[in-house]
């Protein structure tokens, strides 16, 4: 099935270009979570110096090098995603000039490989989103530490 007129390449284009733009967005605001987690650990780690009790901060330190952890996976996981969505539209068009030279082999060959990479992408997606969640969990039972801190 190869399309006759040459803009029909933008419908193979456009969702992986979609889905690289929500990776982006994805990975932009993973970072911003890291590094308010890098300003939240330095400030406990300031607590610890100057506290009796470290029983607490010791423990908010433990969860937040474990959220840190986390958000260095997702981050990976939406990387390799944008990557991979990037490599699925490229291979698209490489796969649609290949059909004007009459290579259908080609163009199949590039259409499954296309089609492997945009697979592998959204399964990192769906990686990095399942890790962004447990570190979500894990920022809300933090509100905890905070909480009982100001209780005290």
């Amino acid at each position: 099935m190869i399309a006759a007129d040459p803009f029909s390449v933008l419908t193979f284009v456009a969702a992986p270009a979609v889905l690289t733009n929500a990776s982006s967005v994805l990975a932009l605001g993973t970072n911003n979570r890291l590094a308010r987690v890098a300003d939240r650990a330095h400030a406990v780690t300031a607590q610890l110096a100057g506290a009796r009790d470290h029983e607490g901060s010791a423990a908010e330190l433990a969860d937040l090098h474990t959220r840190a952890q986390l958000l260095l996976r997702a981050l990976r996981c939406f990387y390799l995603g944008l990557g991979l969505f990037a490599s699925s539209a490229l291979i698209s068009i490489a796969g649609s000039i290949v059909v004007t030279y009459g290579w259908p082999s080609a163009f199949q060959i590039a259409a499954g490989v296309g089609v492997v990479c945009g697979a592998s992408a959204v399964i990192a997606l769906v990686c990095g989103s399942v890790l962004m969640i447990r570190e979500t969990q894990l920022a809300v039972k933090g509100l905890d530490y905070g909480a009982k801190s100001h209780i005290s």
